[in-house]
Formats: C-alpha cells, sequence, structure tokens
C-alpha cells in the first residue's frame, strides 16, 4: 500500500478514535468525588450472581464481550509473532549445543519450583471467581513455570514437556470456546455471554454459574498461547542458523 493509502485509511480512524476519547473525558466524573458509577452497579452486579472477586464478575460476566475481545487481541498476537519468526528462505533450525554450566544450586532450584509454580498456576485459575487472579494471571504463572526448565538448564528437557502443537491447539481451544459458550448461552435463550448457568452457593469453588468456565478457557488460552509465544522466541534466538551460500560465505552468524 502506498503512503497516501496508508494515510487515508489511518486518518477516518485516528479522528473517529480523538473524538470518542474527547467525549468519554468530557463526561468523566470529578477526581476525588464521591460517586462512582461503575462501583455502584459492578458490585451489586456481582453480588446478585454469587461472584466473591468482583474484577472477575466484571470480566468474564458483566463485560464478557469485552474479555473475548482481549482473548482475540492475544491470539492475534501470537499468531503475528508466528509469522514473523519463522525461518526464513536461508536459515535452518538446527539443535541448540551443549554450552555452559548451570550451577547444581539454579537447576535444583528450578526443578523444585516447577511443580510449586504450576500448582500455584492452577490454583490462581480454579478460583480465580472467590479471590484475586484468574485465568489471565494464573495462565502466565502457569506458562512461566514450565520455562523453569528452561532456568535450570535443560532446554531439550523443555522441548519434551511443551510440544508446540499440543498448545497451539490448547490455544485455540480456549479462544473457540469462550465463543462457543457464548453461543450455547444464545441457544438456551439468553443474550450472547449472558451468566446463564446456576449459580451455586456464595464463596463455594463451583459457584458464579459461567463464571468459573470463562475464567479457566481464558487461562488455557493465556497458558497456551505466552507458552507458543515464548516457543518461537527460543526458537529464534537458540535454533535458528543462517544458511550458507552457494559460495561458502555467510548471510549472518549463527545464533547462540
Amino acid at each position: 500500500m502506498s503512503e497516501r493509502g496508508r494515510l487515508a485509511v489511518y486518518l477516518p480512524a485516528a479522528l473517529a478514535l480523538a473524538a470518542l476519547l474527547v467525549l468519554a473525558f468530557l463526561r468523566m466524573p470529578a477526581f476525588g468525588g464521591t460517586v462512582h458509577l461503575y462501583r455502584d452497579l459492578a458490585v451489586p452486579a456481582a453480588v446478585r450472581h454469587v461472584t466473591a472477586n468482583v474484577v472477575s464478575a466484571v470480566n468474564f460476566d458483566q463485560r464478557a464481550l469485552d474479555t473475548l475481545g482481549e482473548e482475540s487481541i492475544l491470539l492475534g498476537s501470537v499468531v503475528g509473532v508466528a509469522a514473523l519468526l519463522r525461518p526464513a528462505q536461508r536459515e535452518s533450525e538446527r539443535r541448540p549445543p551443549r554450552t555452559g554450566r548451570t550451577l547444581e544450586s539454579t537447576g535444583l532450584l528450578g526443578y523444585l519450583l516447577l511443580p510449586v509454580t504450576l500448582i500455584v498456576g492452577f490454583d490462581v485459575v480454579a478460583h480465580g471467581q472467590l479471590t484475586p487472579g484468574g485465568g489471565f494471571q494464573g495462565g502466565v504463572v502457569l506458562a512461566t513455570g514450565i520455562h523453569l526448565l528452561y532456568l535450570a538448564g535443560s532446554y531439550r528437557a523443555l522441548e519434551r514437556l511443551r510440544p508446540v502443537e499440543v498448545f497451539d491447539a490448547g490455544e485455540a481451544l480456549g479462544a473457540g470456546m469462550f465463543t462457543v459458550l457464548g453461543l450455547i448461552g444464545v441457544l438456551a435463550g439468553t443474550a450472547f455471554l449472558q451468566n446463564f448457568l446456576p449459580m451455586g452457593s456464595f464463596g463455594a469453588l463451583f459457584s458464579a454459574g459461567t463464571v468459573p468456565v470463562l475464567n479457566a478457557l481464558v487461562g488455557v488460552e493465556v497458558a497456551c498461547g505466552a507458552v507458543v509465544l515464548l516457543t518461537h522466541f527460543f526458537t529464534e534466538d537458540l535454533t535458528v542458523s543462517v544458511a550458507e551460500q552457494d559460495d561458502g560465505s555467510h548471510q549472518g552468524s549463527e545464533k547462540e
């Protein structure tokens, strides 16, 4: 696309966004005031749907459609990184050499913290409707826990623990099922992504209707997406080398 064409696409969108921002700022309540409309509406709505964590009630109940958009942004980001970091025509993948040495204390700490971190991640996701946390935070913790193997000095063990194809499918499943659950609600006679499952008892693990289900799906999508994202960065940095030209010269140096 030419520079003039890009400008023609950008200017209307920029002007529309600027107009929306101006309208939003003009209608904001005064700083330090006692009127907080979101607080006054969000908290009673969370209590009605027996959701102890009001933030999760907002994310997965009151504004679940916004969360679907955030999931889509993450999915698109991972797809974009995968497209940008795929091996070019003159690049090839190689096995990383065994270089350097990890301190025994570092390796031991990494192996000990791996199961602990995974348990914490699952706990954060599972109790997202009850306590601070949820699918976004727990998903990042899970992805981080898996990569403790790399910090412990075992990239090959990390490769065995996180088969990329499985996590690719998990990311797509988490994002797709979020939409499917909304459509199931429509078929059940409610609005898209409206909370239609039984609410349960306040403070119970299985409560808040669709909130824990959507929360778990986000946890799957975020954890798998973060793993896939880091996998592409590791692959580019550790296992992709620049192929030689026919005359024996290099296009660039190998990546360590």
